[in-house]
């Protein structure tokens, strides 16, 4: 075995973010990923650029970076889903896979015969994933999806940016798409999920992902908040709904965030800055009567915090276990030290030679690690070996599909 999951094969027929995300963690852990695109122009995040990936020459790729962050250990099949040939293509494999994933609108595939009804009759034990803005039924089911919609309307933009009435309060929505991304890790999930009852039982199933819905429960404790209250959270900045301090401060060359998850860390904290005497204040002794008084003790530490450099603070409350960071730009962060350690940059080799960078799975598995077999392929770059290897097709039979457009080579 080379992974966890190295004895399962994924039929991969999504595109942008939230399915490929999915695709690409499966294949980290080992499973073999099968990642069917349109012919002449696959993923549409081949185009998401620039910046592009660069080939061994130091020249662009025609394939933006942005592909790349989600399209590693995947082999790139172009088969035409629209005509009668590439959805036999399409249901031979699925007779040979384990997993499908899709994040065509709702009732996309159907017309061409490729929804999981049609395809449990070639694979009773299928499991299939579907992927969408807003699942398989209820009134906006047919609409489409896209993460900053899905921000806005699941409320994470609502809790979102600088207090109301502030310089810059209005709404915002998260620096990366985190409602795509947290659908690939919940359909991850579900499909890890989907496997272990067919281990038990010899039987698949259908998976119904939203991005909605994945953004609503991403809610955690906003969500109770509101729930338990009855009063909805507001963007508050960069200041905890439940916490305080948990905010970022200024020191006298930058900002630094200084994250007070208890009572004992509050105590320490106050004496690194010479704030001996709040703890024992009635406005400040426990976390409850802090959230009450938030303005008043943030304005009392800001005093002390912007006297002293980013270095000091980080060094003198590092050693006091008190939890604070420096808030790094993208380049800083692969400075860190921390980061470096434990491998978070990594390359990995494309057919040209070139060593294509990317960033590593997070999953530390002692017995079956993630691995890295192959950089995000060229569009159609596996094309004929897969439908060699698994469909038995000849060279004569794939220089007839291409020549019907229904495959490039």
């Amino acid at each position: 075995m080379t992974g966890a999951l190295s004895h399962i094969r994924v039929l991969d027929l999504t595109r942008v973010l939230a399915g490929p995300w999915s695709g690409q963690l499966l294949g980290d852990l080992g499973a073999d990923i099968i990642k069917v695109e349109r012919p002449g122009s696959g993923d549409d995040t081949r185009g998401w650029g620039p910046p592009y990936l660069k080939d061994i020459n130091g020249e662009e790729r025609p394939d933006a970076a942005y592909f790349g962050c989600t399209n590693r250990n995947k082999q790139s099949v172009t088969i035409d889903i629209t005509s009668k040939e590439g959805q036999a293509l399409i249901r031979d494999l699925v007779a040979q896979s384990d997993i499908v994933i899709e994040n065509y609108k709702v009732g996309g595939l159907k017309k061409y015969g490729l929804d999981y009804d049609s395809l449990k009759e070639v694979k009773p034990d299928i499991i299939y994933c579907s992927i969408t803005g807003f699942g398989q039924t209820g009134p906006d089911a047919s609409k489409a999806g896209y993460d900053f919609m899905i921000q806005g309307m699941g409320g994470l933009m609502s809790v979102t940016g600088q207090p109301e009435g502030s310089p810059g309060g209005e709404p915002l929505k998260v620096g990366v798409a985190l409602a795509d991304v947290m659908t690939g890790l919940y359909s991850t999930i579900g499909i890890l999920a989907a496997l272990a009852y067919r281990d038990e039982t010899g039987e698949g199933q259908y998976i119904d992902m939203a991005l909605l819905d994945v953004q609503v429960a991403a809610l955690a404790n906003q969500a109770t908040n509101y729930l338990v209250s009855g009063k909805a959270p507001t963007h508050m900045g960069n200041a905890h709904p439940n916490l305080v301090p948990y905010q970022t401060f200024p020191t006298s060359d930058a900002h630094f965030i200084l994250a007070v998850g208890n009572d004992n860390q509050f105590a320490k904290f106050c004496k690194i800055a010479g704030l001996d005497d709040l703890p024992g204040d009635v406005r400040f002794d426990t976390n409850r009567h802090r959230v009450e008084n938030r303005e008043i003790l943030a304005a009392k530490i800001t005093a002390v915090t912007a006297d002293k450099s980013l270095d000091y603070w980080m060094e003198e409350l590092g050693k006091a276990g008190v939890p604070c960071g420096p808030i790094n730009s993208i380049d800083r962060v692969f400075e860190e030290p921390q980061v470096k350690h434990r491998g978070m940059a990594i390359e990995i080799e494309a057919k040209d030679g070139s060593m294509q960078p990317g960033v590593a799975c997070p999953i530390k598995l002692a017995k079956t690690p993630a691995a890295y077999k192959s950089a995000p392929p060229e569009l159609g770059e596996h094309t004929a070996a897969v439908l060699k290897r698994l469909l038995g097709k000849s060279d004569q039979d794939l220089k007839s599909l291409s020549e019907k457009n229904i495959i490039t080579l």
